[in-house]
């Protein structure tokens, strides 16, 4: 039997890893107990989500365990073994602000829930490929000292500095710069997997993202920037712009498009290998142009102040640089383009809130 192993598999990456891979394996084993609603509160629950996937995939079987324990997660692999062909660990404290607040619970989560993952795989399925959803927020605030310029609705590098005028690719330091506590236990859970891949020669991929989205997340103020502002364009509460003029700028890349990533990395895994993962070029927005995107979508005006204190360790610009993954595996290419990504969205939260 081939089966697939998903953690955070009621989230938006799990969830879209669930249905992409309950098409291509025998059984999908999720991993997920919600605790993005110990997160952020009950309307960040991803409940619904777990339901939803439980019902429309009868090779689904869900866990309700915490990944930072060695027993409960041991069990899962050792009741299933060789059988695990691919592990997708997306679990995870997603937010740098929230990390402040209980740096202890953000660091195990983050750190020792994925170096239980890398353990329990070795031992039991060491032949897996293992996929880690890491972040952009591993190189700090170092990509705010890049030359940028600043233009009517948005921040952009100077067309001078040629070299990144793809975005920001994998050379980019990860010292010497602010992390936030969130960006310092992802670099912890990143490292790990680049080398459990090196130093055991296990099939370990690193996928740092920019910002994920798509129709089934579960956006909140503190976490999942594009869900929550077009779930404040249809309830019209209240959206706050933190600094940098709003003119800050994020790719986005659709939960599909990742995990058709991860996909490809399966069928030719290169071990310890990391790579930038999002909308690149391709598809990015400030967050200016964000509000008046969901204004066009939604015919809603939008309730929006602005706060002039910006995020300790926030992007000012990020645009991923894809040209590594796509020289490494040349098929793929983004399928959701932003506009259709949000419209996705506007129908999908409409009908929950």
């Amino acid at each position: 039997m081939n089966i697939a192993l998903v953690t955070g598999s009621a989230g938006l990456i799990g969830s879209e890893s669930v249905a992409f891979l309950s098409e291509k394996f025998d059984k999908v084993i999720g991993i997920d107990n919600d605790l993005r609603q110990y997160f952020f509160g009950k309307e960040a629950s991803t409940d619904w989500n777990r339901t939803r996937i439980s019902e429309a995939y009868p090779n689904y079987v869900h866990y309700n365990a915490d990944i930072r324990s060695e027993e409960a997660i041991g069990k899962i692999f050792a009741e299933y073994g060789t059988d695990i062909k691919i592990v997708v660990h997306t679990a995870a404290q997603p937010s740098h602000d929230w990390a402040a607040k209980e740096p202890y619970t953000d660091f195990t989560v983050n750190a020792n829930g994925t170096l239980v993952m890398l353990e329990s795989t070795r031992k039991y399925c060491p032949e897996a490929v293992f996929i880690f959803t890491s972040t952009n927020k591993v190189y700090g605030d170092n990509p705010n000292f890049l030359p940028l310029i600043e233009q009517e609705t948005r921040w952009e590098i100077d067309e001078n500095h040629a070299y990144f005028k793809n975005g920001i690719d994998e050379e980019m330091s990860i010292d010497h710069t602010k992390h936030s506590l969130f960006g310092a236990s992802k670099v912890a859970a990143d490292v790990l997997v680049q080398e459990y891949g090196r130093y055991f020669g296990m099939k370990t991929g690193v996928f740092r993202g920019g910002c994920l989205t798509g129709p089934n997340h579960s956006g909140a103020q503190l976490h999942g920037f594009l869900a929550y502002l077009m779930k404040c364009a249809i309830t019209g509460n209240p959206y706050t712009i933190f600094g940098y003029k709003g003119k800050q700028v994020r790719d986005n890349i659709h939960s599909w498009d990742l995990v058709n990533m991860f996909w490809h990395f399966y069928q030719n895994p290169k071990p310890g290998e990391v790579y930038n993962a999002g909308g690149g070029r391709f598809s990015n927005v400030s967050m200016i142009e964000g509000i008046h995107l969901c204004e066009e979508i939604t015919g809603n005006k939008m309730n929006y102040s602005y706060a002039n204190d910006n995020r300790i360790g926030d992007h000012i610009w990020y645009i991923s640089d894809l040209t590594k993954f796509k020289e490494h595996y040349p098929t793929w290419d983004w399928k959701y383009d932003l506009k259709t990504t949000m419209v996705q969205m506007y129908d999908n939260i409409s009908t929950r809130v």
